[in-house]
């Protein structure tokens, strides 16, 4: 694509003018090397990684229907003590889907089901 807006037929190659900027900050820039003692390095294979379940055996995960806000609940549980270490979505997420859910129900006509029967 040329930098001009000025029409030319297709197949003729435009003559494209390069612009090079110097940039004072970036031509005395420091150094970025690091001492090895500071240096990242990937990590230790043989080591275990964060989610290994071996230091967290007593933890459970557990998916639940929250009939109130109708929607399912994700919820990571210690099995010691029962207490649920983290849950998706939260306590707040639940109760404003479980009024809005009221609401909605409470807005609709009632009127039976299509597979009611009526004798």
């Amino acid at each position: 694509m040329s930098t001009d807006f000025s029409i030319r037929p297709v197949g003729i190659p435009v003559a494209v003018q390069i612009v090079t900027t110097s940039n004072a900050a970036a031509n005395e820039a420091v150094q970025t090397d690091l001492p090895v003692n500071q240096t990242v390095a990937a990590g230790d294979a043989s080591a275990p990684a964060r989610n290994d379940l071996r230091s967290n055996e007593n933890i459970s995960r557990q998916v639940v229907f929250d009939q109130a806000a109708a929607s399912f609940v994700f919820q990571v549980v210690n099995d010691r003590t029962d207490a649920v270490v983290n849950q998706f979505p939260d306590e707040a997420m639940l109760r404003r889907r479980a009024y809005f859910h009221a609401q909605d129900l409470k807005s609709e006509p009632s009127r039976p089901a299509s597979t009611d029967r009526s004798a």
